[in-house]
């Protein structure tokens, strides 16, 4: 069955402000600790208020009702962009806002690297829940070395390199 609601009207923010950056948060423990189960005090970690950390919001205009995020760690020592905490509260699923945040990750990421003189293609990298290995897939994430546990529940480390090029679309 198609679902006939209209995807409500959104936008997709870079979190400046310590109130945007707490309703990352806030967003993330209503997933991550209220409805699946993980620890609370894991859920804020070293990377959240480091330089190296960006935090994209999503949400509800005119409202700002925050109902999603994603962050992306890239360290100065690291050759790679860390895709983390990427969540949507789970009324707000069936519209594909993952996707958007992901594909707003991925552009952000590939202007960083372009402005930092990247050429080729940059290394984003993941840590999966099992559950949510095939939506990483349709992006073009692969699977990486063994499972293994994070946080008491089993993860996937997955990988893509994303082109800085511009792609070609071709139509037949």
């Amino acid at each position: 069955m198609v679902d006939s609601v209209e995807t409500p009207a959104h936008e997709i923010i870079i979190a400046r402000t310590e109130q945007e950056i707490q309703q990352c948060y806030d967003v993330r423990i209503a997933v991550f600790h209220v409805e699946q189960k993980f620890p609370l005090e894991t859920e804020i970690d070293e990377f959240d208020r480091s330089p190296h950390a960006t935090h994209f919001l999503l949400r509800l205009i005119p409202s700002l009702t925050p109902i999603g995020c994603i962050r992306v760690v890239k360290r100065p020592d690291a050759s790679y962009y860390k895709l983390t905490r990427l969540v949507v509260l789970r009324d707000y699923r069936r519209f594909r806002f993952g996707r958007a945040l992901v594909q707003t990750l991925h552009d952000w990421a590939k202007a960083d690297a372009l402005s930092a003189g990247a050429t080729g293609s940059i290394q984003v990298v993941l840590h999966s829940q099992l559950h949510a290995k095939g939506f990483y897939a349709k992006f073009g994430y692969l699977p990486e070395g063994a499972e293994f546990d994070e946080d008491g529940d089993p993860h996937q480390k997955m990988v893509l390199r994303l082109p800085l090029e511009p792609s070609v679309n071709v139509q037949t």
